[in-house]
């Protein structure tokens, strides 16, 4: 006896039980009372045994596997175009992580699907009651993971396809095929599509069982959801006191095959979470990217469905509007031998014969249609693609070649080295075969708000349901009444993608009003975004102020945030006691910032609104004096400390001195103190060039720096050939400062001219690129003041340059100070008061006051104001 033959012994028992048990599975679905039906989602080998067993068996009541809380919804499938998928959206969450917000549930629909046809004929057949019977969308995230961040469920019905990865790729190698949904094509979608009924159930539950046993882990999950849906039926048959032989259970293959059928559970109540749902917009591109599947699967399973059917003779079922009953006449299933499972597995599949007429059309048109795409495709070509399409169904065992065969021919034939289009060959087949279909959700299934946007938008005379874009040109001057509409679309705007509402001509700015506007419009290809926004509100203003707030009282939120939201209050809502509410959170979020990193927005916003303010209200509304009255105060304690730090840049800096130096006059009137200010730039001590320069002109404002002090500090960084490399970085700052102080202009552009008339070529010329990137990082937009005085201050002409002499270089004479001779009052106080007379005259910068004799000589400061020195003078002798 052989030393491996236990081990042999072992692994053929374990080899024995696991095919035991795939039987066994089957032998289980096939026993109970309620009839499983087991389905692959978009697979026509499914919708066409299901519209076979539904014209045979005519069930009273179809189970089928779909959140229970989804059914309302199903009602509206009548006004859509498929494909769509059916939505339940939380945009606010109550008994989940916050971080999970918003929550959403889409279950996609086509027409070749197995579902679709049930849905179908329980809402078309009188007496035939449709019933959900999987997890609720709420329970659907209460079995979630709570360490998942952002969790999107997509639910696809009947999903089926191996969790087990090292299978699937063994499958695709050996079946020659790249992709899961060519394999399941070649494999079990064309051989079922022929097979009579109890050979695709077997089949299928065969199928399901063995990817369910070699999956390695998740199946608690999916074994709860089946106790939830077993759960659900018999409470359904226990309330109706319906048969169960009259029953139909539609769900997935994998779950047919579960080792829990019968079993039921206790399920918990639900969260407080608000669920809205709705219809939204699919397509089979959606499909494919949202479950993986490979591209143009889905419009192959389309097609493939199409033919089936017209090769089959049988009639599905389509939903109709009520009084609008479909026109063609419901066919008997024609007879299909039967099989059985044994037979299935030993015996070669009969399958579709080639189809030479089929093939050569394919070849004609994707010739042509690559042609009108920029590609040089001719009849070579196309007899290529004929050739090549029949090698490779012969390489992967087909007699027939598939769209698959013919797409990988097209490809191989036609497009060779680049895509001069943007569609390329692959795209082009996908086109031929029946394009990526888009379904459209009806008018009276949309939410209200979709509806109100429709009703709004109907003025423009545009139908907004088409797929393209439309162009609608408005003239408010001559058409007053079309404001509102033009209003409209400024929101959705704000609130929709770039590409479905776009302006041509027009602008919407605070204070601004366009008498002429044009607009290119998408919504039809856009519709799932606007109904999406009616999961928000009932109008498209409630819902912009609901994101307005929510923006605002964010925990990150910041003042500039608040500004920004009370910008757009103002700009689209019109509501003067939401925009005030948004400016007094502002002001509250001002007074708890801790830096100044904000207040380069800061000031922009607060300017802009303050000149709006001032343009169209009588007066400040109490916010915005608030707002000024804070950020001074505020400001001013944040100072000292911006100054020094290093993590915060000479453009905050800059910023925040140009706040208290422009919004100084108003906080005076509201009851500021220019001590503040002065106290803080006295406490700041910046070491670095740039803030140096800052604390200079802030100084030079404040009147504690003199111009010639400050042209003196200036000379003596030039002078030093240690400092001379950080100029552009004190010039820098001078810049920034221009903001605050627009009077320094002459002076920086002095500045910048004494170096570069000082400065040799060996230093300037290393110097000159640090300059220009220094001013093109740190102050852009106040380049072109710069460039403005400059302008004025230097020549226009060449000729004249020789001989200019900048302003800051020519010779300044003195004027002899003007001599009055006053007598009277003035001369009898400048006599008691000498000194005092002197101090003044000094501040003002006159020469000092002679006295003698009663009568005095004083500067031109008398002489430029006699009446009111006279009457001063007056008062204070008497």
């Amino acid at each position: 006896m052989s030393a491996f033959e236990p081990l042999r012994e072992q692994l053929a028992s374990a080899a024995e039980a696991f095919g035991a048990g795939l039987v066994d599975d089957v032998e289980q679905a096939l026993a109970t009372d309620v009839e499983i039906f087991p389905v692959c989602h978009h697979s026509p080998a499914s919708a066409l045994a299901m519209v076979r067993r539904l014209r045979e068996k005519q069930p009273k009541v179809v189970y089928m596997e779909l959140c229970e809380d989804l059914r309302p919804v199903l009602d509206e499938l009548v006004n859509c175009r498929l494909p769509v998928a059916v939505q339940a959206f939380a945009t606010t969450i109550d008994g989940f992580p916050k971080e999970w917000e918003p929550l959403s549930v889409i279950a996609p629909i086509t027409e070749s699907s197995a579902e679709y046809q049930a849905i179908a004929y329980a809402m078309e057949t009188p007496g035939v009651e449709l019933v959900l019977v999987d997890r609720s969308v709420d329970h659907v995230f209460q079995w979630e993971p709570r360490s998942k961040e952002s969790p999107e469920v997509a639910i696809e019905m009947g999903d089926l396809r191996p969790g087990f990865a090292e299978l699937e790729e063994h499958l695709l190698h050996h079946g020659k095929v790249r992709h899961w949904s060519e394999w399941w094509d070649q494999y079990v979608e064309q051989p079922l599509s022929g097979a009579d009924y109890e050979t695709y159930r077997q089949v299928m539950v065969l199928v399901g069982s063995l990817f369910r046993r070699l999956r390695p882990t998740g199946n608690e999950v999916d074994e709860n959801r089946e106790r939830y849906m077993w759960t659900r039926m018999r409470e359904h048959l226990a309330a109706s006191g319906t048969d169960p032989a009259d029953c139909l259970y539609v769900c997935g293959a994998f779950h047919a095959a579960s080792p829990v059928l019968g079993e039921q559970m206790e399920i918990s109540p639900r969260t407080a979470t608000e669920w809205l749902y709705g219809l939204i917009p699919s397509s089979h591109t959606d499909i494919e990217r949202q479950f993986g599947l490979a591209m143009g699967s889905v419009t192959i399973a389309a097609a493939t469905w199409e033919k089936a059917l017209k090769r089959t003779g049988l009639t599905p079922y389509r939903l109709s509007k009520a009084g609008k009953p479909g026109k063609t006449k419901a066919k008997l299933p024609a007879p299909v031998p039967h099989q059985g499972l044994q037979g299935f597995l030993t015996q070669p599949p009969v399958l579709d014969g080639f189809d030479e007429e089929e093939l050569l059309g394919w070849c004609v048109d994707i010739v042509r249609l690559a042609r009108r795409n920029g590609y040089l495709s001719s009849t070579a070509d196309a007899i290529a693609i004929y050739e090549t399409s029949i090698l490779l169904a012969g390489m992967r065992n087909r007699k027939r070649p598939t769209p698959y065969d013919f797409q990988d021919a097209a490809v191989t034939c036609i497009e060779k080295e680049h895509v001069p289009g943007r569609r390329d060959v692959r795209r082009l087949c996908e086109i031929l075969l029946g394009g990526d279909k888009i379904g459209q959700v009806g008018y009276h299934s949309l939410p209200p708000l979709a509806q109100d946007v429709y009703d709004r938008l109907a003025p423009l005379g545009l139908d907004l349901d088409k797929r393209r874009i439309q162009r609608s040109l408005i003239d408010l001057d001559t058409s007053p009444d079309l404001e509102p509409c033009s209003h409209l679309l400024w929101i959705l705007r704000r609130l929709l993608p770039d590409d479905a509402v776009r302006p041509i001509m027009g602008s919407r700015r605070l204070g601004e009003r366009s008498h002429q506007e044009s607009w290119d419009l998408d919504l039809g290809r856009n519709q799932r975004s606007i109904i999406e926004l009616g999961y928000e509100g009932v109008t498209i203003e409630q819902v912009l102020e609901q994101r307005l707030r929510r923006v605002a009282w964010d925990e990150k939120a910041t003042a500039a945030t608040a500004l920004e939201a009370v910008e757009d209050s103002l700009l689209y809502l019109r509501n003067a006691r939401f925009t005030n509410e948004l400016g007094e959170r502002a002001v509250e979020l001002l007074s708890a910032e801790r830096t100044v990193d904000e207040a380069p927005d800061v000031l922009r916003r607060i300017r802009r609104l303050l000149a709006y303010y001032r343009t169209h209200e009588p007066v400040l509304p109490a916010w915005a004096e608030s707002f000024v009255a804070t950020g001074y105060a505020h400001y001013c304690t944040l100072l000292p400390t911006a100054f020094v730090a290093d993590d915060t840049g000479v453009r905050q800096v800059g910023a925040t001195l140009a706040f208290l130096f422009t919004m100084e006059s108003l906080a005076m009137s509201l009851g500021c103190e220019r001590t503040q200010l002065e106290l803080a730039v006295q406490q700041s001590h910046p070491e670095a060039p740039p803030k140096v320069a800052l604390l200079w002109t802030a100084r030079f404002q404040l009147g504690l720096l003199s111009m010639a002090e400050l042209r003196e500090l200036i000379a003596g960084l030039t002078d030093n050939p240690l400092v001379v490399p950080t100029v552009p970085l004190y010039i820098s700052g001078f810049v920034q400062a221009l903001d605050s102080a627009p009077a320094l202009t002459p002076f920086v552009v002095e500045v910048i001219s004494r170096a570069f008339a000082k400065l040799p070529d060996e230093v300037l010329l290393p110097w000159l690129p640090k300059l220009i990137t220094t001013l093109k990082d740190e102050a852009p937009e106040l380049v072109p003041t710069l460039v403005r005085e400059a302008g004025r201050t230097y020549p226009a002409r060449l000729p004249s340059v020789d001989s200019f002499v900048p302003p800051w270089d020519a010779p300044q004479s003195a004027p002899a100070p003007k001599q009055v001779v006053v007598s009277g009052p003035v001369a009898e106080l400048l006599a008691r008061h000498p000194e005092t007379g002197a101090a003044v005259g000094e501040l003002f910068g006159c020469e000092p006051v002679a006295v003698a004799a009663g009568r005095a000589a004083t500067t031109p400061l008398v002489a430029a104001h006699p009446g009111t020195v006279n009457a001063v003078a007056g008062v204070l002798v008497s």
